[in-house]
């Protein structure tokens, strides 16, 4: 089972990867690839969040058993990585707008809750702008965020949000991702005041870095209550 494990983490390369033990002491890890694609392996399977082609060289890296689309931006949706990443069996969830341009698209509305085989929970949360004027980048409705369950971890990554209403219903996560584009997405104080709601174990900033208007990270970081939450940063932009 371990070199089962090795081996299909060292076919992601030199990409960045934090990995954790589960409750039941199997390996749940996050591989980075930038901006808003990253991957989730647990127990030999692997989940593509958002997966694109100008972040990373996909075509030597595992099939998914799942994938994982918020919206269909082009920086978050890649029909040709799509296909690339699926096999037989392959579980693909998006919304209802993305359903309409990709064939075999799981749909998930907003509330929305699935199994994914025995292995797996997706439930989709509200990703929408709340600051006026910046609703035209995502209205509310249209796209996901996503806990992902797996052995008991909670991972929740919001997609392209600020804090809603819907945030401040969700409880007991464990791994958090929020996204923190500006202007597009959550200022520094709007994330802090999400991470330290929820109380994370561990928060992690992402899709950030690709505009004129840079994230600081270290004022974010001053922001975030230390005492309960593990803030690491790594290579999303």
């Amino acid at each position: 089972m371990l070199n089962l494990i090795l081996a299909a983490m060292l076919s992601f390369g030199s990409y960045q990867s934090d990995s954790y033990v589960t409750p039941s002491g199997k390996q749940l890890s996050f591989v980075f690839f930038g901006h808003a694609s990253f991957a989730v392996v647990y127990d030999q399977k692997v989940v593509y969040l958002d997966p694109v082609g100008s972040e990373a060289d996909y075509s030597q890296m595992p099939k998914a058993d799942a994938i994982l689309v918020t919206h269909g931006h082009g920086d978050h949706l890649d029909k040709e990585v799509v296909a690339m990443l699926s096999k037989e069996g392959t579980v693909l969830v998006s919304t209802p707008s993305v359903a309409e341009e990709v064939a075999g698209v799981t749909v998930l509305r907003n509330g929305e809750k699935m199994e994914v085989g025995d292995w797996m929970t997706v439930e989709a949360v509200a990703a929408y702008n709340t600051t006026p004027g910046r609703d035209k980048f995502h209205p509310a409705g249209r796209d996901n965020g996503y806990i992902i369950t797996l052995d008991g971890e909670r991972i929740y990554v919001s997609g392209d949000s600020e804090p809603t209403p819907e945030m401040a219903h969700v409880k007991n996560i464990d791994y958090l991702f929020l996204a923190v584009n500006q202007p597009y997405t959550m200022t520094p104080e709007q994330a802090a005041s999400v991470v330290n709601e929820l109380r994370p174990k561990v928060f992690y900033p992402y899709h950030y870095g690709q505009t004129e208007e840079q994230t600081n990270m270290r004022h974010l970081a001053r922001l975030v209550d230390s005492h309960a939450t593990k803030m690491k940063v790594r290579d999303m932009e």
